[in-house]
């Protein structure tokens, strides 16, 4: 009999990771997968799964106006738990630092149901910083079996914590992603990407939306966004707008009249990932952006104080710039007039892969199960 492994999400980031290897799984002799949708977010998701043509086992459809940390966790350990009770799998695999993650891998515990954690090992060491996803990820380790961490970094984080048995550094699943979405000749889904002429100068890439930096943070970001803009002539910026009315309505007000700054609606990761090819400079405060744009060649700036993927600082392909509007326009200015300093980051080796980390992950799951 084949190992059954469910794998189980809920949002646009960790569906873009999880799908590459929900495929090589299916691809696998030995292994056999379902997929748990939460829909801890709908409409972003269900994107990304028509882009790689995925179909979800079962959807708990949790995604409701007003929802909280707690009504989601509470939501996802009891809907997730019915399933486990009708079709128990011989492993669950959850990933990263979302709250569908620690749910989904509390229930699976309480089941005695061996957890698989992709994407194992981020820290920043300051459980409220990135809020709550550092507290996430620091507990899906205490529940989790097998570990399948990106990097050296995050081994040795785990190792810290005294989680050494089953720990496999993979590379990062985000890179298996792009053998699906990017394209030679690929032209843009949405209409406002395809009405921007990227060969107009020189092109930045800004997303911002995170929770710690809602307010004064996400507001000294855009002051930043504004003076680069008006700094250099041959700039134009290109910013898909989170839906949420605290980041839209500064949005507006700060950056919306400005005719090189395009405000546009979020889009799918096809059209994001052919962005990233065809872009200068990224400027964000996502953690995943921070592993995509290096593996294209393009610098990033993350708009935050600290950040969970320190290897990539150290690579040379990522620099800390923080969310004081002065340090931000620094940093970017240096990039923007120095092109030595420019070509040194887009240059560097990116420290996430080489695009195989799912089929590192399933012969661990098949070594795993085959000692046992």
């Amino acid at each position: 009999m084949p190992v059954s492994v469910m794998s189980v999400f809920g949002t646009r980031p960790e569906a873009i990771k999880m799908l590459p290897l929900a495929k090589r799984i299916a691809a696998t002799r030995g292994l056999a997968g379902k997929i748990v949708l939460t829909a801890q977010h709908r409409e972003m998701l269900d994107q990304v799964m028509a882009v790689f043509g995925a179909a979800a086992d079962y959807d708990l459809n949790l995604m409701r106006p007003g929802q909280t940390l707690s009504s989601i966790t509470a939501d996802v350990i009891t809907g997730f738990t019915e399933i486990l009770t009708r079709d128990r799998p011989d492993l669950v695999l959850v990933h990263g630092d979302t709250t569908t993650s620690f749910a989904a891998a509390l229930a699976a515990f309480y089941q005695q149901i061996p957890v698989g954690h992709v994407e194992a090992g981020l820290r920043t060491h300051n459980l409220y910083s990135p809020f709550s996803e550092e507290a996430n990820r620091s507990l899906t380790a205490r529940l989790a079996t097998l570990h399948f961490a990106p990097t050296a970094r995050s081994v040795q984080n785990l190792a810290r914590e005294n989680v050494t048995a089953h720990v496999h550094q993979t590379g990062n699943t985000v890179i298996d992603a792009f053998a699906t979405t990017m394209r030679e000749g690929y032209r843009f889904k949405s209409g406002q990407l395809r009405g921007i002429d990227l060969s107009a100068g020189r092109t930045i890439l800004l997303t911002a939306h995170r929770r710690e930096n809602l307010g004064k943070h996400l507001r000294q970001i855009f002051r930043a966004v504004l003076e680069i803009a008006n700094r250099f002539p041959d700039i134009q910026i290109i910013y898909p707008v989170h839906k949420n009315p605290a980041v839209m309505e500064p949005a507006r007000e700060l950056l919306g009249a400005h005719p090189r700054i395009h405000l546009i609606d979020p889009v799918d990761v096809e059209d994001l990932h052919n962005l990233l090819g065809r872009i200068d400079l990224v400027l964000t405060d996502s953690g995943g952006l921070q592993e995509e744009a290096p593996a294209l060649g393009k610098p990033v700036l993350v708009l935050r104080t600290e950040t969970e993927r320190p290897e990539a600082v150290e690579a040379g392909v990522v620099r800390v710039a923080g969310v004081d509007t002065a340090d931000i326009i620094k940093a970017a200015h240096l990039l923007l007039t120095d092109n030595a300093a420019y070509l040194q980051m887009s240059r560097a080796l990116n420290p996430y892969g080489d695009g195989h980390a799912s089929e590192r992950i399933c012969n661990a799951i098949l070594e795993f199960f085959n000692a046992r």
